[in-house]
């Protein structure tokens, strides 16, 4: 993991173990050379890259490391406009202008990916942004189970915000339930911002948890 750009975005650079020779990025958010002097130091070629969502934050470093690698993107079908003009957002924060994407793969979530060795569940969990994904991993010859790639939906103690455009609490939550109750207590949560936790730590401690919808 690498916590980069102004937004201290997480990016996720996974591999299904040290001596695997493809590996996947989940969210590049940004200094794209330091990404790429991570994955030349791993020695693996890069198989996908994949995104929850396309806020600027996190997707500011795909089009150096696709351009680099050749490696394939998925996106949220939804947000691919954001993806593909980053700069109509990135104006309204007061960031440099930002180089957009054509995603090779469109998602909407209710797919099954096999990426680098990963069986890869996409999750529609919409909320923070309308075509968020969730990304659930299992690796073959693991002994972790499923991990989580949340995006901005759950957090370390908090959860996404939804005052941005196309955002709504209410679904929020609802997307939230439904993964807490689809997957254990230990499952590792690989969070867009802040530490890595696990659903049940969440359930436990987290405040915006304490009156989850029912799961659908």
């Amino acid at each position: 993991m690498a916590t980069v750009g102004p937004f201290q975005e997480n990016s996720y650079l996974l591999r299904t173990g040290p001596e695997a020779g493809s590996a996947i990025f989940i969210d590049p958010g940004d200094e794209g050379e330091r990404l790429a002097g991570m994955l030349a130091d791993t020695g693996a070629g890069l198989e996908a890259i994949l995104i929850t969502h396309c806020h600027v934050d996190h997707v500011g470093a795909v089009a150096h490391l696709a351009e680099l690698t050749g490696a394939p993107v998925y996106a949220p079908a939804a947000e691919q406009d954001w993806l593909r003009d980053p700069n109509t957002a990135t104006s309204l924060v007061g960031l440099p202008p930002m180089r957009g994407w054509e995603a090779e793969n469109l998602l909407e979530g209710g797919e099954k990916l096999d990426l680098a060795g990963f069986s890869i569940d996409v999750l529609s969990t919409p909320g923070h942004s309308p075509g968020h994904l969730t990304y659930a991993l299992d690796a073959e010859r693991s002994d972790v189970g499923t991990v989580l790639a949340s995006g901005d939906v759950l957090f370390q103690g908090s959860v996404g915000r939804t005052d941005l455009p196309g955002g709504d609490h209410a679904r929020l939550l609802q997307s939230i339930a439904e993964l807490a109750a689809r997957y254990p207590d230990e499952t590792p949560v690989l969070p867009g911002h802040m530490g890595v936790t696990t659903i049940g730590n969440e359930k436990a401690g987290n405040p915006f948890l304490a009156d989850l919808p029912a799961a659908k």
